[in-house]
């Protein structure tokens, strides 16, 4: 499985943004998938997750009512649509593929990474 991430960028705060991420290979769709992030000089976290069959999503507590992840298996995308920003959102924010991953992941626990893509939000 590959995963490539677009759609990142620079915002204001109190903007939107939505990240993409491509994925390929036959067997994606038995993957649960999911965005992690990575701010400046911090650790990478959790941030949302999506269940294979759409059946169930997950989200930290600092993002729920805000962003909302979802998926396309027809055309092997994910998006995580990421609203009513805050500077503190501002990070490196990676897709993730893990086998019937549902719920909160952990970052050890991920079978594939995207390399990535920047989000900016300016206050």
């Amino acid at each position: 499985v590959q995963l490539v991430e677009s759609g990142g960028g620079l915002v204001q705060a109190g903007g939107s943004l939505r990240v993409s991420c491509a994925a390929s290979g036959r067997t994606w769709g038995a993957f649960g998938m999911g965005w992690f992030r990575q701010p400046p000089g911090k650790e990478r976290e959790f941030v949302a997750s999506i269940a294979w069959d759409d059946s169930s999503t997950a989200y930290i507590d600092s993002v729920r009512g805000r962003f909302t992840i979802s998926r396309d298996n027809s055309e092997n995308m994910v998006y995580l649509q990421m609203n009513s920003l805050k500077p503190e959102d501002t990070a490196v924010y990676y897709c993730a593929a893990k086998r019937g991953g549902v719920g909160y992941w952990d970052y050890y626990g991920v079978d594939y990474w995207g390399k990535g893509i920047l989000v900016t939000v300016s206050s």
